[in-house]
């Protein structure tokens, strides 16, 4: 694992009605400040990536479909400086993915329709200076291929 990266399981409860999933709370290790909290959609197969934060940590839980998350160290001082993570997260596999600072990330939509992340980072958005770093979703300066991997 990534240093300073943290998953959680996160577990359904359900009844005859539905369900309930608690997907982030202030009593976790893995909280540290509530910046803001927000949605954000892909499309089937569509990629976005890859940016990195030097302020935010960020705390992505899939609550639609399938998403692959994907995380790279090019943090200088890391010990993991290098690595790459790649989780399956969402309806089948419901995760909290905490992203601390300086990790790239980025995600693929893997279902058949649309997949939604929320993300509720520890920094809210600064408008006029963001708190984002990218690099095209295809670039080979970072050492993954998006594509399927058929077994």
């Amino acid at each position: 694992m990534i240093d300073g990266v943290t998953t959680r399981k996160l577990n359904r409860i359900p009844d005859e009605r539905g369900y309930l999933m608690e997907m982030f709370r202030s009593d976790w290790p893995e909280f540290e400040v509530f910046g803001q909290a927000y949605i954000t959609a892909v499309y089937p197969g569509t990629v976005k990536g890859w940016h990195y934060h030097k302020l935010q940590t960020d705390n992505f839980i899939c609550v639609a479909g399938m998403a692959k998350v994907v995380l790279y160290d090019n943090r200088q001082d890391s010990l993991t400086r290098g690595e790459i993570n790649e989780f399956f997260i969402g309806i089948l596999n419901p995760m909290l993915v905490c992203i601390p600072p300086g990790v790239f990330h980025g995600f693929k939509g893997i279902s058949s329709d649309v997949t939604l992340i929320v993300n509720i980072p520890t920094k809210t958005y600064n408008y006029n200076a963001p708190d984002e770093y990218r690099l095209p979703a295809h670039t080979d300066d970072i050492p993954y291929d998006w594509s399927r991997k058929d077994g």
